[in-house]
């Protein structure tokens, strides 16, 4: 699925990796019904490997962001409260029907793919660890603006098969994924160095999730969810 690791150097932490031959893929086509059966079978084979060291928890990293922030001296914006309340509810929901934790790459952007001609693979797995896989589908989902049936067409090349349950679980995670981002742009603005107008980017990702969470969809998916 990814680049094939030739060397870890320590203690510096450089990661070396083998060059894919490839071309990035353009957004408008990973939205298609091809792209979809493909990123869904690679997301189910990185799901279906071996445990990774690691542990990925969106519910508590925007809480962890939150804290690293103050520390140095960033304004968490008011927005905050209310999207860590709704994450609250995505919580309990998936609470009542848990998932085995799997190894998932958690930051699929699309300029982290790249078709190498025969399979699609994926980079920079930075913020890979055990997780939900339905982050994993939920952030490929809002990084590439699916509409619903795109999402059903995902679940069904990822499971073989497309159960309400786990539709609105995707639905929800998009929600999370962009709680996520936002707090990493809140974050950034306290320790990157990048040319990068963070509060803006942060803004644009709370605004969103924010709207997305207003919508009579966001109430149904908590329901089928915790109906599991």
């Amino acid at each position: 699925m990814g680049p094939e690791v030739i060397a870890f150097v320590r203690p510096e932490g450089y990661l070396v990796t083998r060059f894919i031959e490839g071309r990035p893929i353009p957004e408008e086509e990973m939205g298609t019904p091809d792209r979809l059966r493909a990123v869904g079978d690679t997301l189910r084979r990185i799901h279906d490997g071996p445990a990774i060291p690691g542990l990925f928890v969106p519910f508590r990293i925007v809480e962890a962001y939150r804290a690293l922030a103050l520390s140095r001296g960033v304004r968490i914006p008011p927005e905050y409260d209310l999207a860590q309340a709704i994450a609250r509810r995505i919580e309990l929901a998936c609470l009542t029907a848990p998932v085995e934790l799997r190894p998932c790459h958690n930051d699929l952007l699309n300029a982290n793919f790249i078709d190498d001609g025969a399979r699609i693979r994926i980079v920079d797995w930075e913020y890979a660890g055990m997780g939900d896989p339905f982050f994993d589908l939920g952030n490929f989902s809002i990084n590439h603006e699916l509409e619903p049936d795109a999402d059903a067409l995902l679940l069904e090349a990822y499971a073989g098969d497309i159960r309400p349950a786990a539709l609105a679980r995707i639905t929800l995670m998009r929600v999370l994924s962009d709680f996520r981002e936002a707090m990493w742009g809140v974050l950034q603005q306290g320790i990157s160095t990048l040319d990068v107008d963070f509060v803006a980017y942060a803004a644009e990702h709370f605004d969103r999730l924010l709207t997305v969470a207003g919508r009579p969809a966001f109430e149904r998916a908590l329901g089928e969810a915790a109906a599991g």
